[in-house]
């Protein structure tokens, strides 16, 4: 009877291991997919509440002049980003290796206390010694992704992506409206104290809640699908993944090619000194609120149609609407555009992350949507600067020329590597 018993045990063990990662969470996915929105909502509105208050921070700590105020903000807060485009990719091969919920367990208990640690900062160097330290240890919105990305069906992974790709539109929607709030309430230094309370909550919530069946030894039906892949197009499977890495730094490059210098832009229409800050925060929710309307439904267009044809659509259109941005009259004309390109802009993020996954090996695909993620900060860094240097040289109204040739010229590179894909693969993103 024991024996039996011994059998049957190392039997459902064996069949377990025959199964992919997706195949093992299947019952959990779900769960964990309403845990990440939550906690990509909680540390993205954590991380984005310092915005309006952060210059008033930076003179707190000694800073006086306005340049330096100026210019002290700006690097604490691009600092976050530099340090989590620098340790993606480690943190998504740690995941392939160690799993999924270590690396979301990690950045939540991680950024809980940095955050905390920056509300005890005693002059600006520790300010952007510790938004950098935020960036290197946290990313939990880039954790989620690689676990939705990988654990969610492949028939449902552009709707689940969508969604979660939702949470994090609106943490970085609301937390500059709570940041203008809160201090006045609890202080400044509070203000921190009480983002990292946030994070922790869902420090907790991923420890208690989310669930994982992971195995770090490539199962016999992973390796027949990995050597079938390596054997059939290498080549093509190289200029996918480059295509859609160049595709995800646009995503950002694009609307933050002209968000910096959109309130100079605002004033060249019209527009009061005194409305200048209020109107400028509603031009640049616009675009943020427009993404969140739309970004399930496309994710789930992508399921049903193909991830390629939804990016290739959505950069030609975003590419079209970036044009008469150029030739408004009034601000409100503006909004309205800011917030179709949000619309368009919203399906690219997650059709990108359901092709990395079906482009790589099950073993690697925490790696490389690591680097997916890398690819965005990239595109949030250049996309100022390439929007500044146009805006000083030509104009500000040719950053928005010079931003839609970029795009449409990205959907003919997506549109070249969609046409590399053998017959096989072609029916496969038709269908998944």
């Amino acid at each position: 009877m024991e024996n039996t018993v011994h059998a049957a045990s190392h039997e459902r063990k064996h069949t377990a291991e025959k199964l992919t990662y997706a195949a093992r969470n299947a019952q959990y996915w779900q769960r964990n997919l309403a845990i990440c929105v939550f906690g990509s909502f909680t540390t993205l509105v954590s991380l984005s509440m310092l915005l309006p208050y952060l210059p008033l921070y930076v003179q707190q700590l000694g800073v006086r002049t306005t340049a330096a105020i100026v210019q002290w903000s700006g690097i604490a807060f691009g600092a976050t980003f530099l340090g989590t485009a620098v340790t993606a990719p480690l943190w998504g091969q740690l995941a392939d290796r160690y799993g999924r919920k270590p690396m979301l367990v990690r950045a939540a208990v991680g950024m809980a206390v940095v955050m905390s640690m920056i509300g005890l900062a005693h002059n600006v160097y520790e300010l952007v010694g510790l938004r950098f330290a935020a960036g290197l240890i946290g990313g939990y919105a880039s954790a989620s992704i690689v676990m939705i990305g990988t654990q969610a069906p492949p028939e449902r992974s552009g709707w689940a992506l969508g969604v979660l790709s939702t949470g994090v539109l609106s943490g970085n929607l609301v937390g500059p409206l709570i940041g203008g709030a809160l201090p006045n309430l609890i202080g400044i230094r509070g203000t921190f104290f009480a983002g990292g309370a946030m994070i922790a909550i869902t420090a907790i919530l991923t420890i208690v809640l989310v669930r994982e069946e992971f195995s770090a030894r490539p199962t016999t039906k992973i390796r027949e699908v990995s050597e079938s892949q390596s054997a059939s197009t290498p080549a093509g499977n190289d200029l996918k993944l480059a295509a859609l890495l160049v595709t995800a730094m646009m995503v950002l490059l694009s609307n933050m090619s002209i968000e910096p210098i959109i309130t100079v832009y605002i004033a060249q229409l019209g527009v009061a000194r005194d409305r200048l800050s209020t109107v400028a925060g509603i031009v640049m929710a616009s675009s943020a609120f427009g993404s969140m309307l739309m970004a399930s439904r496309l994710g789930a267009l992508a399921d049903r149609i193909g991830g390629w044809n939804v990016i290739i659509g959505c950069l030609v259109a975003t590419g079209c609407v970036m044009i008469p941005q150029a030739f408004v009259a009034q601000w409100w004309q503006l909004a309205l555009l800011r917030g179709v390109m949000g619309m368009t802009l919203a399906g690219l993020l997650p059709s990108i992350a359901k092709l990395v996954r079906q482009a790589v090996h099950e073993r690697e695909s925490g790696k490389m949507l690591g680097y997916l993620q890398s690819s965005q900060y990239v595109g949030q860094v250049i996309g100022p600067l390439i929007g500044g240097a146009i805006g000083v040289h030509l104009g500000l109204r040719y950053v928005f020329f010079g931003t839609g040739a970029l795009l449409i010229g990205c959907a003919l590179l997506d549109w070249r590597a969609k046409d590399k894909q053998t017959p096989s693969q072609q029916v496969n993103a038709s269908t998944s």
